[in-house]
């Protein structure tokens, strides 16, 4: 008996875009003057939980409902579909579970080819793999991180069932020139909008562009369940089958009666709680991750070697993550300078590692050159980013960037 063994991958020369361990965070001095709290880290990113998140848990466990039946699963689908722009909400166990179940709905499965960017988080390209379809990748754009809509046309085969579109970091995708080809060739087009809560693409909200929209609601997003995830969708018909398929694909006429393969990916009452008192406070939250980038840009704008993040004009960009990346000019490395801030206490994270040089995935595409996606991985870091940050913090962090350079 033998269990599963991880994939070893030696990149050679690109083994040098891929970052090392997480810098050791450390808790300085310099930072008593600034942050109230000693002792206090900055983390990444972390919950705001600042209405009734409480009030609607503690209803669940006074009547027992705390599964997946009870009033809040249906008020929050009602709710978070609504702040879309979308007429149907499915919520799911996670993004993840939402992605799979999506496409299943959809009926992608072995011999079908999805689209979609190298440069987005491994479970973008996992769910494809869960289907049994082949994952297609196409590289980023240099402004706005997101995928090439210029690139897709050429991977279009008879095999491909759709365009997953990542909204990269909160900037929505170019989807006009996605829609077009996917209406031209028969295709659905599916939204990873699982940071992007709240945007909008020239004037129309994410989660109400495709044929499907994927959210997650894990910690570290705008809005959160703590785990959690939610199809949006404007098809009655996509509606009601993902809904099915989402609890074992119960009968209507027999309860253990099944016409589909489904799956348990049901979200329970008490994280509907959480979310329905997040969706109540959703302008707020969305405001708030706004506000934050707002003060950071115009904080590092004149911080030589420093590329802020992405600005569209009719875009609204709801900066999920303050992302930046270094140029030479900046003086030193995005891993040093990583490890500088930890030193006072300010937690980073790298920008993703492409799907193509994943160890799991280099094989599938070791012929494939995938330039812009791999400099994103190389140069790129968040901020902390968090809707509960506070002025302070934001000011302690662009000071500490520009020290860093010394």
């Amino acid at each position: 008996k033998k269990l599963i063994q991880p994939i070893d991958l030696d990149l050679g020369d690109k083994m040098k875009l891929i970052p090392g361990p997480e810098p050791e965070l450390e808790v300085s001095v310099k930072r008593i003057p600034i942050v109230e709290g000693l002792g206090k880290i900055i983390p990444v990113c972390e919950p705001y939980l600042c209405g009734n998140e409480e009030k609607y848990v503690a209803q669940c466990i006074q009547t027992n409902w705390i599964s997946s039946a009870g009033r809040f699963i249906l008020d929050f689908e009602r709710e978070f579909a609504r702040v879309c722009d979308a007429k149907y909400g499915i919520s799911t166990t996670s993004g993840t579970t939402a992605l799979h179940l999506a496409m299943n709905t959809m009926g992608i499965g072995p011999g079908d080819e999805v689209i979609l960017p190298t440069f987005t988080m491994i479970a973008s390209a996992n769910t494809v793999r869960y289907t049994g379809a082949r994952p297609v990748l196409v590289d980023s754009e240099r402004i706005t991180w997101n995928m090439d809509a210029n690139q897709v046309k050429d991977k279009i085969t008879d095999k491909t069932k759709a365009i997953m579109v990542m909204h990269t970091y909160g900037h929505p995708c170019d989807m006009d020139p996605i829609l077009e080809l996917a209406d031209q060739h028969g295709i659905f087009v599916l939204e990873d909008a699982a940071e992007a809560h709240g945007a909008d693409y020239k004037g129309r909200r994410i989660g109400s562009i495709g044929d499907a929209a994927c959210f997650s609601f894990y910690a570290n997003k705008i809005i959160t369940t703590g785990e959690g995830g939610m199809i949006t969708t404007n098809n009655q018909e996509f509606f009601k089958k993902a809904s099915n398929i989402r609890d074992h694909a119960f009968s209507i006429e027999r309860h253990f009666w099944h016409r589909y393969v489904g799956y348990n990916y049901r979200m329970t009452n008490i994280q509907a709680a959480v979310g329905l008192a997040q969706v109540e406070n959703f302008d707020y939250l969305v405001n708030r991750r706004i506000k934050n980038a707002e003060l950071y840009s115009s904080l590092l704008k004149d911080c030589e070697g420093l590329i802020l993040p992405p600005m569209t004009a009719g875009i609204k960009n709801v900066f999920w993550m303050y992302s930046i990346m270094l140029e030479d000019a900046f003086g030193i490395s995005r891993d040093e300078l990583r490890q500088r801030l930890a030193k006072r206490g300010i937690e980073t994270r790298t920008f993703f590692i492409p799907i193509h040089l994943q160890p799991i995935y280099h094989a599938d595409f070791k012929e494939e050159e995938f330039p812009v996606a791999e400099d994103l991985c190389r140069r790129g870091l968040y901020l902390p980013s968090a809707s509960g940050l506070t002025e302070r913090e934001i000011n302690f962090i662009a000071e500490s960037i520009k020290d860093c350079r010394n």
